[in-house]
């Protein structure tokens, strides 16, 4: 489970990350859906907050979600400009 654990927590990484070519587009112009990128900013926010504030803390969740909240608000103010 730990190597699944590993994978999961790589492929959240880069889900989070492939918001970049919406953030690039919506800064040349060409804005794109801010409902979705905002949902995400709201769920990593959750699954963040439940990580760190576990008595034991979960950094593997953390660290899986924290681009989520950068990229996803990232996305969504960009794509409202």
């Amino acid at each position: 489970m730990s190597i699944v654990g590993v994978i999961a927590s790589g492929l959240s990484v880069c889900m989070y990350v492939s918001y970049i070519p919406q953030i690039i587009g919506n800064l040349s112009g060409h804005p794109g859906d801010w409902i979705q990128p905002s949902v995400a900013f709201i769920n990593c926010t959750m699954w963040v907050g439940y990580g760190f504030f576990k008595k034991q803390r979960d950094w593997p969740i953390v660290l899986a979600n924290l681009p989520g909240i950068i990229f996803g608000l990232t996305a969504a103010i960009t794509a409202r400009l």
